[in-house]
């Protein structure tokens, strides 16, 4: 099985890291959390005029997939500059809405979510709260064999990441019911995982970067402390389960793209593997930034703080882990 990317798939990576390391990231983050979501509204359509959205709606409604893989690369480069907003949960949607074969609430959300006109949260996966209602167009919420749709939602709860603004959808219209929802729940569960692991890997690149960046620059006795040896060790092992990770991303985006029996655990695998590594990144890059680390100022806190709850979103790695067991 191929793992390497190809060129078009890297110059797409370039093309994203360059247009976000532009587009003032930290800022828009910093306002969403603080519940003013036009900066980061307005970045998503500048992420849909480069076909990011389009990548999980098919062709019959104005996208270019599902294509996974794809996929991958854009949500670790946007977790990477650490673009707020139901970023997986809009794209697992489009995915849930193809595969439920309701033609009418296709035709009326896809386009849109190509487009990146509509933010659409997914509650499913047994999760109580809603990431991001108060800024969702709508949010789909998925309950055994039901799927409703709504937008009302209960306060927004206090999170780890103030960029997760989680509450609980209220009440809403019932869509379908049926084997078929908990059939096209479960798919679009499994991209959901996948793209979180991909987030969490750029998260993850990002803190390892920021890192390396402040030990070559920061000094105790006379000589940088990217000098000491326990320093190069730490570093040492944040990066190879990084890289042990990314591989595991890229097999779990190829088998859901063929559609193999084996794509639930391989990305189940992809997950847990990808959010250790994201949070090892996070506990690394705290300890060696020192009391900077501890702060809400400096912009790298953004990161921080999403490593957690990249981690436990869409399975735990308990979870994950049984999931890889179970085959």
């Amino acid at each position: 099985m191929r793992f390497l990317l190809t060129e078009e798939q890297r110059d797409f990576a370039r093309t994203l890291n360059a247009l976000l390391g532009a587009a003032g990231t930290p800022a828009a983050a910093r306002a969403w959390a603080a519940g003013e979501h036009k900066p980061g509204r307005d970045l998503w359509t500048r992420l849909a005029e480069t076909g990011v959205f389009a990548l999980a709606v098919p062709e019959e409604h104005e996208g270019l997939g599902p294509l996974p893989l794809e996929l991958a690369v854009a949500f670790t480069e946007l977790g990477r500059h650490a673009v707020p907003g139901p970023l997986v949960e809009t794209a697992a949607a489009a995915v849930f809405l193809h595969r439920l074969g309701d033609g009418a609430a296709a035709a009326a959300w896809l386009p849109r979510i190509a487009a990146g006109d509509a933010l659409v949260g997914l509650c499913a996966d047994g999760a109580p709260y809603a990431l991001d209602a108060d800024a969702a167009d709508t949010v789909l919420v998925v309950r055994g064999d039901t799927v409703c749709r709504t937008e009302a939602h209960g306060p927004v709860q206090p999170a780890l990441d103030p960029a997760r603004r989680l509450s609980r959808p209220l009440g809403g219209t019932v869509l379908a019911r049926g084997p078929h929802v908990t059939a096209a729940a479960g798919h679009a569960a499994d991209l959901a995982r996948l793209l979180t692991a991909a987030q969490a890997l750029g998260v993850g690149r990002a803190l390892l970067d920021a890192t390396v960046d402040h030990v070559r620059q920061r000094t105790q006795f006379g000589r940088a402390i990217g000098s000491f040896q326990a320093v190069k060790h730490r570093l040492a092992d944040t990066l190879i389960g990084l890289e042990f990770a990314q591989p595991l991303v890229h097999a779990a985006a190829l088998a859901l793209a063929a559609g193999a029996p084996s794509a639930g655990a391989e990305t189940a695998a992809a997950k847990a593997a990808a959010g250790e590594a994201c949070y090892a990144a996070a506990r690394t890059a705290l300890q060696l930034h020192g009391a900077v680390g501890y702060t809400d100022e400096p912009d790298l806190s953004l990161w921080i703080r999403k490593a957690r709850p990249l981690r436990d979103a869409w399975g735990t790695p308990a979870a994950c882990r049984a999931r890889v067991l179970a085959g």
